[in-house]
């Protein structure tokens, strides 16, 4: 362990020597790696709330286009843009106005939103993302690179606030988020 400590400290400083300078401190924040805990609800996403102790409001529903979930007693909830623990305790808090005493509510992802591929790979279209999803590998999903794909220039096209994308160079080690669109672009030669 400590051996390998040592080796990637070295090759570190090596790297910032000679003028490398890794993802974390460039620019642009290319690739957010998202934890369950950080991850913020949109449309699309699946959740599945389990209320102990009462059944009849355990359920498993899709966040609508206007990120709202529909949830026994309560009607339609707005949750986009939420955490899963923030959604937690805003079911908590609406639960405990007149309907339970105490309710003890998780929150979890159940499937995750699409994200999509398009330009120059086999099948292009939507996919299910999976946590640790890299670049590279949603290229793999769609197929794989067509023989015109210009391998060296990828985007991606990522929500930054509501409604807004922001385009963003990006290569094939980065990192997958739901909801993001993958552009191969085209080679001249």
């Amino acid at each position: 362990m400590l051996k390998t400590l040592i080796k990637t400290l070295f090759i570190s400083v090596l790297a910032l020597l000679y003028g490398y300078t890794p993802l974390a401190l460039s620019t642009q924040d290319i690739s957010p790696v998202l934890t369950r805990a950080e991850y913020t609800l949109g449309s699309s996403d699946i959740i599945e709330v389990i209320v102990f102790g009462e059944g009849d409001l355990t359920v498993r529903r899709q966040v609508n286009s206007r990120g709202n979930i529909s949830f026994p007693l309560l009607g339609s909830v707005n949750i986009q843009g939420n955490t899963v623990g923030e959604v937690a305790e805003q079911l908590t808090i609406l639960l405990k106005d007149g309907y339970l005493e105490n309710p003890k509510i998780n929150v979890s992802i159940f499937e995750y939103r699409q994200f999509y591929v398009r330009g120059e790979v086999k099948s292009p279209g939507g996919f299910s993302y999976l946590p640790g999803l890299t670049i590279g590998k949603a290229i793999a999903l769609s197929g794989g690179f067509t023989e015109r794909a210009n391998r060296k220039k990828i985007k991606v096209s990522r929500e930054k606030n509501e409604g807004e994308r922001n385009d963003i160079d990006v290569n094939i080690q980065d990192s997958v988020v739901p909801g993001d669109i993958l552009i191969v672009e085209e080679s001249f030669f």
